[in-house]
């Protein structure tokens, strides 16, 4: 959630009364109420910067709100997104008749806790979990907090490390490509982590090149996180690279540094579309895996998991032994209180769909993702993504289906204006074309490259279940005819109606907390990453 301020609606008014464009909004709307909305009275002068008085029936909040959410984005349309926005009609009464249970409670709802402990072995078993070991793992709440699990746990064990071998453990740092997802920076920024940012180019994918990181690493270093399935692009980094040259690493100069993989995407993806791929506990020195169960797990937002390769990887003091809620269980979580609702819908994921369904839905969308791909490539757009291209060593053909026939990624598509066309048209900006396509009712982000190729900005669809075939053609259709639409004079003239920078909307400007107190630029050491789409 995005940091909201307090908002006085006094302060708003008088800012108004003189504003050139603001003078004219609604009365309604510079008094505070919500008194534009006129079909029920129960609602004519509700407040809504502060708690009404007195409520109103539960029909009219109802109504109320109903319309204002209306503006909202389809959801089906959001192509920005990975987080998964549809289960079917059994699914969702599942999710309804459990809505009232916290899967904390591990006493009182051992169904539940039941359910989850059986999800964690069948992700165990999916990633290849070591006959020999002991694979641990928890819910969380996305793949943030999993994250944040992971990272703990291994500054926690670099440190027992260091303090048995009598030298300095107050210094840590943890190695990741720059094309991270602001998770992982917040991980190291929250829990005193020097973050060592690994420079990527347009060359490399975006991404983080094994070999670029060895530079960044030391004894200091608590672990490698490498991201299976870039946000900007979609690439998968190379686990198993990684893994050898920290062996080489290791055998050199005896530094033992282990590796997390960031899988928020791809650890549902890999598993059933390439099988063949080495990335998950088949290597020995991923100790860590996390995923999000609300995006290619295809459950609603607000489910991660993560699990460690044995239990010797988690430290006892970050476990907590639970006696008050009836019996002694054991946690390791940054929140207490989880409702199990999405536990029990990843559970009825693994059961409706089987190993085969996920496959084929992994398949469906990387199919629909290469179409794409294909489509935009050597017409205005220049393709960032790889999953289209073909592997070395594949059987490629024409109608091939298999994805292993082609690089890995997710089923993502990343692609920007082609020089030839920036040259014939150079007043087009590309954030224009995601504009238009608002217009049109798609949601695809146009944002910049990250550390180490600032100088690209990126347009991506992601392609989940939802995104039909038939509304991939019409995607295709749509974006070619944008991007034409907006060369020659049409562009021009599209620059001089563009100037503005947008409609004011008190509710959301007023509630932005000051930015000067927040932008990382007017810090001494300034803020490297930033957040990217997710």
């Amino acid at each position: 959630m995005s940091l909201s301020r307090h908002i006085d609606p006094a302060q708003i008014i008088e800012q108004c009364k003189e504003h050139q464009h603001k003078k004219h909004a609604a009365r309604g709307s510079r008094q505070g109420y919500h008194t534009t909305w006129r079909r029920d009275e129960d609602a004519a002068s509700v407040p809504k910067y502060t708690i009404p008085q007195n409520g109103i029936p539960s029909r009219a909040a109802y109504q109320l709100l109903h319309d204002e959410t209306a503006l909202d984005g389809n959801p089906l349309l959001n192509l920005a997104s990975f987080v998964h926005t549809w289960m079917p009609d059994p699914a969702n009464q599942l999710i309804m008749e459990n809505l009232n249970k916290n899967i904390v409670d591990q006493d009182e709802y051992p169904a539940a806790t039941n359910i989850h402990n059986r999800c964690v072995s069948m992700l165990a078993d999916l990633w290849k979990a070591p006959k020999d070991g002991k694979v641990i793992g928890t819910a969380t709440a996305g793949s943030s907090e999993a994250i944040m699990l992971g990272g703990l746990a291994m500054k926690k064990r670099w440190q027992e490390s260091r303090k048995a071998a009598g030298k300095d453990h107050y210094h840590p740092n943890i190695v990741f490509g720059a094309n991270a997802q602001v998770a992982l920076e917040k991980f190291a920024r929250y829990f005193d982590v020097e973050c060592r940012l690994v420079p990527v180019s347009a060359e490399k994918g975006f991404c983080m090149d094994p070999n670029d990181a060895l530079q960044y690493i030391d004894e200091n270093t608590i672990g490698v996180i490498v991201i299976l399935g870039s946000t900007y692009t979609g690439h998968f980094e190379d686990v198993k690279l990684m893994s050898d040259l920290l062996d080489d690493l290791q055998t050199r100069t005896g530094l033992d540094i282990p590796i997390h993989v960031d899988g928020a995407s791809g650890a549902f993806i890999a598993p059933f579309a390439y099988p063949s791929l080495q990335w998950s506990f088949d290597v020995p020195r991923v100790v860590s895996i996390n995923t999000s169960g609300h995006k290619f797990g295809l459950v609603y937002a607000g489910l991660g998991w993560i699990l460690w390769r044995d239990e010797s990887y988690l430290h006892k003091d970050l476990v907590f032994e639970l006696h008050y809620l009836g019996s002694t269980e054991y946690s390791f979580t940054l929140n207490f209180s989880k409702p199990a609702a999405p536990v029990i819908a990843q559970m009825f994921n693994f059961l409706n769909l089987g190993f085969d369904g996920y496959k084929k839905i992994a398949f469906k969308d990387l199919r629909n993702a290469r179409m794409l791909s294909k489509a935009l490539e050597n017409t205005y757009f220049t393709v960032l993504s790889n999953i289209h291209k073909p592997a070395s060593g594949g059987k490629h053909s024409k109608d091939s289906d298999d994805p292993e026939n082609y690089l890995p990624g997710l089923p993502v598509v990343a692609f920007r204006l082609s020089d030839e066309y920036k040259k014939e048209n150079p007043q087009v900006q590309q954030s224009w074309i995601q504009i238009m396509l608002r217009t049109k009712g798609w949601i695809v982000p146009n944002y910049g490259a990250p550390h180490g190729a600032e100088d690209v900005d990126i347009l991506r669809v992601v392609v989940r279940e939802t995104l039909s075939e038939d509304l991939i053609e019409r995607l295709i259709v749509d974006i070619l005819e944008v991007a034409a639409s907006l060369a020659g004079q049409q562009g021009v003239l599209f620059a001089a109606l563009n100037q503005p920078n947008g409609v004011h909307h008190p509710d959301k400007e007023n509630a932005r907390p000051e930015k000067d107190n927040f932008d990382g630029s007017k810090t001494p050491l300034g803020q490297v990453g930033f957040s990217s789409q997710c």
